[in-house]
């Protein structure tokens, strides 16, 4: 039994230092016997067993973020899960996910892994995912998250806050360039396309595709002759519809993607792109 007298404002700037409740910063106290360090570490142990206890449960809410460096050239995008649109809608919640986006930002870090491994104070991200369980109670996690580099990157998030995009693009920055760069990325959460161009879609995918073409074919009662011929022109019809560069630009359907970037700057082109959506 602890005999050390632990003061509201103990426990106040307990709360400061770790966003937790006034109760749990109390109890976390009692139990390290005044020992700061001791109940921050109670405390993030809290929030694991939180965390494993809700292991199962369903992320569908959160946020997407982007940061991009200040010549305009590195970007990273994140999608940050969560349980409730109630917590994907707070400060809190969204002030987190975007200092983990300015960590991967400043320290170029290119994949989810590295990310949770990064410092942020004296702890890991990944160790201050756990910590956020502890406070909200709900579980979250990094659910998406990509760097791209290029002579101009451009983000673009969706009004709901839960689908993005960051586009890399192959000249440099001008008003007219960028506002093209929010285009695509309108395109690219509207219509998800599978990958940049045809030369970029997976064998697995183009197999795929050749093999429902034939079976629909044969289903249909086409000649054995006709199937590859048929295979062929609705793969055509899916790349078409499926990389982004040959789909039709949905702001004007008489120009592909690709022709209208080239209308805004002979050869502008995007280089690689990444989607984020949450649910």
């Amino acid at each position: 039994m602890s005999t050390v007298s632990i003061s509201a404002a103990d426990v106040n700037k307990l709360r400061q230092q770790t966003g937790s409740g006034m109760m749990d910063c109390k109890k976390a106290l009692t139990e390290a016997n005044g020992d700061f360090e001791k109940a921050i570490e109670i405390l993030r142990l809290k929030g694991a067993k939180i965390s494993a206890s809700r292991a199962d449960r369903e992320t569908k809410e959160g946020a997407v973020v982007t940061k991009i460096s200040a010549d305009g050239k590195t970007g990273v995008i994140l999608g940050l899960s969560c349980e409730t649109d109630f917590v994907a809608r707070g400060e809190g919640f969204i002030a987190f996910a975007e200092s983990c986006a300015e960590i991967g930002l400043n320290n170029n870090i290119a994949n989810v892994d590295a990310l949770k491994e990064a410092k942020t104070g004296n702890q890991t991200i990944g160790e201050a995912i756990i910590e956020q369980v502890g406070k909200i109670g709900e579980k979250l996690d990094i659910a998406q998250y990509a760097l791209l580099s290029g002579e101009a990157v451009v983000a673009y998030i969706h009004s709901n806050k839960k689908n993005g995009a960051l586009i890399a693009l192959n000249q440099a920055s001008t008003d007219a360039i960028l506002a093209a760069g929010k285009q695509v990325g309108m395109q690219i959460v509207s219509m998800n396309p599978v990958s940049l161009d045809k030369s970029d879609v997976s064998e697995d995918i183009v197999r795929r595709e050749l093999d429902l073409a034939k079976e629909k074919a044969k289903q249909d009662g086409k000649p054995e002759n006709m199937l590859e011929k048929i295979a062929m022109g609705a793969l055509e019809k899916f790349y078409k519809e499926a990389t982004l560069l040959n789909q039709e630009f949905i702001m004007d359907g008489t120009k592909k993607v690709s022709q209208m970037l080239d209308g805004v700057s002979k050869g502008l082109t995007v280089t690689a792109f990444k989607k984020v959506t949450l649910g």
